[in-house]
């Protein structure tokens, strides 16, 4: 029976049947007279085929025949596309996603769903998010921003000049995370006993005071009357047992602001460790560096600086005093100045492994003690020459001095570091499709949803854009 005949016989029947095969989003043509009848009669399916048909569906791989089984497999196209319409509609579980399918077969149709076979169980729907590579996922968010730097650069705009990174946390479904729960905080906060609810989240911190509270400064932890036992947590402590999701995002004044990387993670992992692969990701998409970048504290690295000097730019990121050193000045070829303002010579180097990035480090000696004795006393009467004068280390990257010597009072920096805004706005976006609370208890099923969730954001964006662009110019 040919095509034709199928829609003719659907048009005649009074109760729906689906015809016999479905063609993936791609395939569909621009034109709308030229679709089928009873797909431009379903708002919703039209809704979603105007959503979903940007995306690159054609270059998803098609998944392998399963073994043992006469039935096709479900496509990954159809899989993520059933996925995005699962997030748009905020539908809490995949059961909900199948009956919002079954009561809407036009959509099913469209999506690629075989007609010939029933839609598959919630278990399944569920099984194939636990068990898909992200890396396919990402092939979609990929096509957004490639889409969104096609409609941008006819206005001038070049996607993703100055970003910012940040992360959100993201609660595991497990009873360690349910403050009315009876656990006792002692196994609640214990890192060695995983939840029996979620195998893979970790245990981490959201927010921590390193100084006692207002009320309590000034007053020894453990006081003489009504003793408290010394510990690691505060009542103002956050701790839960979760993941993260890293994302870097721009802003554009007037346009919006859009995802350009992102990675999710478990709880336990460093905000630092997110740096180099989201920026990998960046300069994949974009085939090049951003020249600027906005970071919170946490990103007070030489790495950070050094990477956004390299192209051109500088990083924006609060200084936090780390080992002693809140201060340090230089000479006008890099060399660190001691407490007598005289320039410190290298006296030798060395491989430093101690921190996230392995780099040359160089020892710094007192200029009237090496390479040669000049002087018998020090200037300001330092301490340390008895000893054998000053002896300062630090890494020789340029951005090392960097973090000393950037101007965080300046208009340029205080402009690049309100874009981190752009993150908080794309973060309430994404909580909104339920980012932080999802009901899953999988690492892999959680990142899935996470890029699915952004590349959604991303969509809808794409669509603002186009219908702003449309609008006749008063």
């Amino acid at each position: 029976m040919t095509s034709t005949s199928i829609i003719t016989l659907f048009e005649r029947l009074t109760q729906f049947k689906r015809p016999r095969s479905s063609r993936p989003l791609n395939d569909w043509p621009h034109s709308q007279s030229q679709l089928p009848r009873f797909i431009r009669h379903s708002p919703v399916a039209m809704r979603y085929l105007t959503l979903l048909s940007p995306l690159a569906w054609n270059q998803l791989p098609q998944r392998p025949p399963r073994p043992h089984s006469q039935q096709p497999a479900v496509s990954y196209a159809a899989f993520a596309a059933a996925c995005l319409v699962k997030l748009d509609q905020q539908l809490v579980s995949m059961s909900d996603l199948r009956d919002f399918l079954t009561d809407h077969p036009q959509l099913q149709w469209l999506l690629g769903f075989d007609p010939n076979q029933t839609l598959p169980t919630a278990r399944h729907l569920t099984r194939l998010l636990r068990t898909t590579p992200n890396d396919l996922f990402q092939i979609l968010l990929d096509s957004t921003v490639h889409l969104l730097q096609l409609e941008l650069a006819p206005l001038g705009f070049s996607l993703g000049q100055a970003i910012s990174l940040d992360t959100k946390h993201i609660l595991a479904w497990v009873v360690e995370n349910n403050p009315k729960a009876y656990i006792s905080e002692s196994r609640r906060l214990d890192k060695s006993r995983q939840p029996r609810g979620d195998l893979d989240c970790k245990l981490g911190c959201k927010r921590k005071r390193n100084q006692p509270p207002l009320q309590e400064q000034g007053h020894p932890h453990t006081p003489t009357k009504e003793p408290r036992p010394p510990t690691n947590f505060s009542p103002t402590d956050e701790y839960f047992w979760g993941y993260a999701s890293g994302l870097i995002v721009t802003k554009l004044p007037g346009w919006g602001e859009f995802v350009l990387a992102e990675l999710t993670q478990t709880f336990d992992h460093d905000d630092l460790t997110y740096f180099f692969p989201l920026l990998n990701q960046l300069e994949r998409r974009l085939g090049r560096k951003p020249r600027y970048g906005a970071f919170d504290a946490a990103f007070d690295a030489w790495y950070v600086y050094d990477y956004f000097h390299q192209a051109g730019g500088f990083a924006a990121v609060p200084f936090v005093g780390r080992g002693g050193y809140k201060h340090r000045s230089f000479d006008l070829t890099g060399l660190p100045l001691c407490q007598a303002g005289l320039a410190m010579p290298l006296k030798s180097t060395y491989w430093s492994k101690s921190s996230l990035v392995e780099h040359e480090a160089g020892r710094y000696a007192c200029p009237l003690l090496f390479p040669q004795p000049t002087a018998s006393a020090c200037p300001v009467d330092h301490k340390n020459w008895a000893k054998g004068g000053c002896l300062t280390s630090m890494p020789t990257a340029t951005g090392a001095r960097l973090r000393y010597q950037l101007d965080r009072q300046s208009e340029a920096y205080k402009q690049l570091y309100n874009q981190r805004t752009a993150n908080e706005r794309i973060n309430a976006q994404a909580k909104a499709l339920g980012i932080e609370r999802p009901k899953l208890r999988n690492y892999q099923a959680i990142a899935n949803r996470n890029t699915l969730i952004y590349t959604l954001i991303n969509l809808r964006a794409l669509h603002r854009i186009r219908h702003q662009k449309s609008r006749p110019a008063q």
